[in-house]
């Protein structure tokens, strides 16, 4: 199976000091922790990596220090996302200087264009570099999804090689990695199974930042062709699934998951996002003592 982008990538955190400065060195960290994890790819500044309250000094600081702690030991997939197509550009080419080995395409948000406008600021930035291109199907999102002509369209192009889709349609999905050739990477957590048993070449998972492994074992599972046992791994992941995305605020969660097992010093997010609450921050953290992956208070 072709994988252009691995197989378990993951959605990375920008981790930030209590001030809301970004912190790149601890940005190092976590891309190493999630390497040694089982990732094999590394998304920078995507949605979970707050990219919309997020600049461009402050993302090529964060790219160049993931590159820099990762080597080639993952695929580092800088984000391209923005309703402004130069600006998206811009962020593709920033991507590329500082070492970034392929691109997040997102579709344009708020203005709501037309397919042929998505079409053209898809285009737009894949003939701005020489890096591969994933697009980034969430119309939940952005409000317009990816009509079947345009990424038929967007397929011809050398560079565009697969979609992170999150549109929560696996047999339109399905039928469109048929049609298309492209390699499709689950985008939503909760499917990840089902996107997998369909042909899925991998995913692109907040739930990684704590659980890669355990996804590498599903994928490892799949490819060999033991769908129960894969089955096996999804139903026991499907809590934490529950714990991280439930609320809806998946780098809320994923703060506070890495800074609870001391990954990053701080859980701090940029508003409009703000910290969980007390209740949702002690679900998360029993789950993640019955997954084993923080001390009981007796332990």
């Amino acid at each position: 199976m072709q994988r252009t982008f691995g197989s378990v990538a993951v959605a990375m955190v920008t981790p930030m000091r209590e001030d809301g400065s970004v912190d790149a060195d601890a940005a190092a960290v976590v891309a190493d922790k999630l390497v040694r994890d089982g990732a094999d790819a590394l998304v920078v500044h995507g949605t979970t990596g707050e990219s919309s309250t997020t600049h461009q000094p402050e993302k090529d600081d964060v790219t160049r220090a993931v590159v820099e702690a990762v080597g080639d030991r993952a695929m580092i997939i800088a984000g391209a996302g923005s309703n402004d197509t130069a600006h998206a550009v811009r962020m593709g080419k920033a991507g590329e200087r500082s070492g970034a080995h392929g691109l997040l395409a997102l579709t344009p948000y708020y203005n709501r264009p037309s397919q042929e406008g998505v079409y053209r600021h898809i285009v737009a930035i894949a003939d701005a570099t020489d890096l591969p291109v994933m697009v980034y199907d969430i119309p939940g999102r952005t409000g317009v999804a990816i009509a079947d002509d345009t990424l038929d369209r967007l397929a011809e192009h050398p560079r565009i090689l697969a979609v992170k889709d999150a549109t929560g349609d696996v047999p339109a999905g399905f039928e469109r990695m048929a049609r298309t050739g492209l390699e499709f990477y689950s985008g939503d957590d909760a499917l990840n199974f089902a996107w997998l048993a369909h042909g899925a070449s991998g995913v692109v998972s907040v739930v990684g930042h704590v659980a890669a492994r355990s996804y590498a074992e599903m994928i490892a599972a799949v490819d060999s062709g033991d769908l129960p046992a894969a089955r096996v791994v999804a139903g026991r992941m499907r809590p934490l699934v529950s714990a991280l995305m439930g609320t809806g605020q998946g780098a809320v969660m994923a703060k506070h998951a890495l800074h609870q097992m001391g990954v990053i010093p701080s859980p701090a997010v940029r508003l409009p996002l703000v910290t969980a609450t007390e209740a949702e921050v002690a679900e998360l953290t029993s789950e993640l003592q019955t997954e084993g992956l923080l001390r009981t208070a007796d332990a």
